[in-house]
């Protein structure tokens, strides 16, 4: 499905499921929030890949993930605290001329074959990650909390990739993933970088 969306670039991924809040105070997003608020309340985060994140003079990725606000607080200044869910995850065709927040013309890309990934291997998968959470968390690096992984393959593995701690570009390319198994196949190869990574912190080496 085709549709026009306002846009929020920022430096970090936003993938569906996952809650992301946000302090809102450059005008221009100020302005974003008051208008949502009067509509669906839904608009689009893309990772700002090169450049600045505010005025914009950035390059912006091609992929996000749709977020809906769940709460928004104004405050004095005109500055606004929301709270975002992320709900679907899209495809940006073209971007139309500010107005005066961004805005470009998307299509839906949701994941195809969550019900194709056996159970077994989401199960393997999900079983290393909780490892390596711990060991992160014994390590003391703060990842705040760490979900349970759902049941859907798809959900499941989008709060694994969101909760991960790798690298934005990293996290990137796993929302890019085309289809669940693929970005399974990339969770279980950036699960086992990080516990080497980890292992070797925990050792002193």
């Amino acid at each position: 499905m085709t549709r026009v969306l306002p846009q929020f670039p920022l430096r970090t991924v936003l993938f569906p499921s996952m809650v992301l809040p946000l302090h809102v105070f450059e005008l221009r997003y100020r302005t974003l929030v008051d208008d949502l608020l009067d509509s669906d309340r839904c608009f689009g985060v893309v990772m700002i890949e090169r450049g600045l994140d505010t005025g914009g003079q950035d390059q912006r990725s091609s992929l996000g993930t749709i977020a809906r606000i769940i709460e928004a607080e104004p405050l004095p200044d005109g500055r606004w605290a929301i709270i975002t869910v992320g709900i679907d995850r899209f495809r940006i065709n073209r971007w139309l001329p500010d107005s005066p927040y961004p805005m470009a013309e998307i299509d839906l890309w949701p994941d195809q074959d969550g019900d194709l990934v056996s159970e077994g291997r989401l199960d393997e998968v999900s079983t290393k990650f909780r490892r390596c959470m711990a060991l992160v968390s014994e390590a003391g690096v703060d990842v705040g909390t760490v979900p349970q992984p759902a049941d859907d393959a798809s959900i499941a593995t989008m709060q694994m990739a969101a909760t991960l701690p790798v690298g934005q570009f990293d996290k990137q390319k796993l929302l890019g993933a085309p289809t669940t198994a693929e970005r399974l196949d990339l969770l279980d190869i950036a699960i086992d970088d990080t516990l080497e990574l980890i292992e070797l912190k925990l050792r002193g080496d």
